[in-house]
């Protein structure tokens, strides 16, 4: 499941590692869990794990490793946390409501004046929290769509770690499903309305599309990357990061618990001059079905 825009900062090491090797063995510890039975009923939850607008209870814990970033070509660590959990409101519509909630560990990035110390100091903490809530129906079997607002509160625990600023904008999302695969985008506009008067103004564009075929027996392939626009940038060049990549997944149980594990790469194609040069996700979701 995609997350929503997060500020660009950036981690460090340690606790990438931490993180990276935690989640990294849950998506391993798949091909030691028992798996469903192949058949009808593993591939439609793995499409219910695949569609950001399911009625499906679900708890994501996503890492995003980017790296290269910033001066000293460093590397950034966000883990988000972004539980999905859906209302039903009758007529055929269902409230979706995410809120994504991001710890961030983030070492010092810039070079700084010439003979002028740079603190080396790392930020750790909480970053700028994003609820959003989707009003979800379907048009037809293989096709749903959504829209509603979204949020960005200014909860970062360090002037790094986020914007300062309240924001907030339209949000949309369309989801078709045809056979094995689940094909879709999000899209989401903020600006900021209020904040720190000393920070710069948010007017910040997403564009999540995401790609999954599966497989069989709860294997999939999958690319969703995070495509934003920063209209606030000062340069033309430093508007656009646009990652290419993708990966796979798969759907396991441990116990009677549904479990959805997957491993994406992206190569930013383009980005801001001193923006990653390339982003590892693992995500490992918790899936509560009806």
């Amino acid at each position: 499941m995609p997350p929503c825009g997060t500020p660009d900062v950036r981690p460090t090491d340690l606790p990438r590692r931490a993180a990276a090797g935690g989640l990294l063995a849950l998506a391993l510890a798949a091909g030691h869990a028992r798996a469903e039975e192949a058949g009808g009923g593993t591939e439609a939850l793995a499409k219910q794990a695949q569609n950001p607008i399911a009625d499906l209870i679900s708890v994501p814990f996503q890492d995003n490793i980017n790296f290269g970033v910033g001066e000293r070509g460093r590397t950034q660590n966000v883990l988000n946390f972004q539980p999905v959990i859906p209302l039903k409101i009758g007529g055929g519509w269902n409230l979706i409501t995410r809120t994504i909630t991001p710890v961030i560990y983030q070492p010092s990035l810039y070079k700084g004046v010439p003979g002028v110390r740079t603190s080396d100091d790392p930020d750790f903490g909480l970053g700028d929290i994003n609820p959003t809530a989707f009003f979800a129906t379907s048009l037809r079997r293989d096709l749903m769509v959504g829209f509603g607002p979204t949020v960005t509160l200014p909860t970062a625990a360090a002037k790094d770690l986020g914007t300062g600023k309240w924001s907030a904008g339209p949000a949309a999302v369309a989801v078709w499903m045809p056979g094995h695969w689940v094909v879709g985008a999000l899209v989401n506009n903020q600006w900021s309305f209020a904040g720190d008067d000393d920070r710069r103004q948010v007017d910040q564009m997403l564009i999540q599309p995401f790609v999954n075929y599966n497989l069989g027996e709860g294997w999939y392939l999958a690319s969703s990357p995070i495509i934003t626009a920063d209209w606030e940038a000062k340069q033309g060049k430093n508007v656009w990061t646009v990652p290419v990549g993708g990966g796979f997944g798969r759907l396991f149980r441990v116990g009677k618990l549904p479990v959805n594990t997957s491993v994406q790469a992206f190569d930013n194609v383009e980005s801001s001059e001193f923006g990653t040069d390339w982003t590892l996700r693992l995500q490992v979701q918790f899936l509560f079905p009806k």
